[in-house]
């Protein structure tokens, strides 16, 4: 299928009353609407600081701008975040939210936290366009693209729940951003952008490009267009050392392989070690985690300023895999390791709310099935 991003736009976000939400506006589009009401350019700054930096939705609580201006913006406009259908707590920490859009249609986004920082993985798509077999999210089917209030929606919820408001300069809960949950981030580049380059904002919320990091299954006429335009840092779901393999478990390599993926890793502008690229590499028993494996991957990132994140697969109901064994993972990280490439293998989080990478699926799509099962188990009985 040839992606065509028009196809899954997302709705218009309205109200009932016909107003326009804010929330996803950069700089210059925020200006034209403080402008349309006839206000002074700086009044638009005004706004951008209660809304991204304070986190206030409420334009009466927003008492620099006069009272005139405040009325006006609510006759027309409101800021709203995804609503909050679900959320959950791992026995570890971990925070997975369901949010419901507009539409009625949901996504999950996950916050991971660690002593004194944390990273909050936010969705890109309703769905996901990709079928990879490994995992969970490939198994429903796209949707639509979330637009860019939505994704910046899910950090501001987060900073909600957190008590992260206004924007702290320093020990931060949420201190990185990881575009790692449903979707492919490349096929709605558009929207992507637009949200990061609110995130990355300084006098918003005000997360470095450098702990943003993006990550692809391999659109390779994007990823270019990525480093150029918005320079995070860039991971790729690799997982296979040979097209064969990788077009199994990756279906875009059909479309992109390894190659030409590698060859666009190459070519992203790099800055010294902080600006590796991370190549994800999901641990699949007996599938592609011999040392062969191991040493064909090092063969094939040389020359890469990389590291290799190795992911023991989390398991979903009906998943056609298993993990690696302990051993076989620790033996492909040496391998690696050796090789001078960092080999990290990324802890499981979240697992028992099924928030761990690869396990995310809208749970509303997950009970509408279950139920369906139940009612076909009920009318066989």
């Amino acid at each position: 299928m040839i992606y065509a991003p028009s196809a899954f736009a997302p709705p218009p976000q309205l109200d009932a009353e016909g107003r326009t939400n804010l929330l996803g506006l950069g700089r210059a589009a925020l200006a034209e609407r403080v402008r349309a009401l006839g206000a002074k350019p700086f009044r638009a700054k005004q706004l951008w600081h209660w809304m991204y930096h304070r986190g206030i939705s409420d334009f009466g609580a927003m008492t620099t701008l006069g009272k005139p201006l405040r009325a006006q913006l609510a006759e027309r406009h409101f800021i709203a975040r995804p609503r909050v259908a679900r959320l959950e707590t791992s026995d570890d920490g971990t925070r997975k939210w369901l949010l419901g859009m507009v539409d009625g249609h949901e996504v999950e986004s996950v916050h991971i936290p660690d002593e004194d920082r944390g990273a909050l993985c936010l969705s890109s798509q309703v769905g996901c366009t990709l079928t990879c077999r490994f995992c969970h999210t490939g198994t429903q089917p796209i949707v639509r693209n979330l637009g860019a209030g939505e994704i910046v929606g899910q950090v501001m919820v987060a900073r909600d729940a957190l008590g992260e408001w206004p924007s702290p300069s320093e020990g931060r809960l949420i201190s990185s951003i990881v575009m790692m949950g449903m979707g492919e981030p490349l096929f709605n580049y558009d929207n992507v952008a637009a949200a990061l380059g609110i995130v990355m904002d300084s006098e918003g919320i005000a997360i470095s490009r450098r702990r943003i990091t993006l990550s692809t299954a391999g659109v390779v006429p994007m990823i270019g267009r990525l480093g150029e335009e918005l320079g995070v840092n860039l991971a790729v779901s690799l997982h296979a050392v040979t097209d064969e393999l990788r077009s199994r478990l990756v279906p875009l390599n059909k479309r992109y392989g390894i190659e030409a993926l590698l060859a666009a890793c190459r070519a992203y502008p790099a800055g010294g070690n902080t600006r590796r690229i991370t190549f994800e590499y999901v641990m699949l028993d007996g599938v592609n985690d011999s040392p062969a494996d191991a040493r064909a991957l090092v063969r094939l990132i040389a020359g890469i300023p990389a590291k290799v994140n190795l992911i023991p697969f989390n398991p979903w109901p009906g998943a056609p895999f298993r993990c690696s064994s302990d051993a076989a993972i620790r033996g492909f990280a040496e391998i690696v390791n050796a090789a001078g490439y960092a080999a990290p293998v990324r802890s499981p989080r979240g697992r028992d709310i099924m928030a761990a990478c690869g396990q995310l699926k809208s749970a509303s799509v997950r009970e509408r099935r279950s139920r369906a099962v139940a009612d076909r188990a009920a009318a066989a009985g």
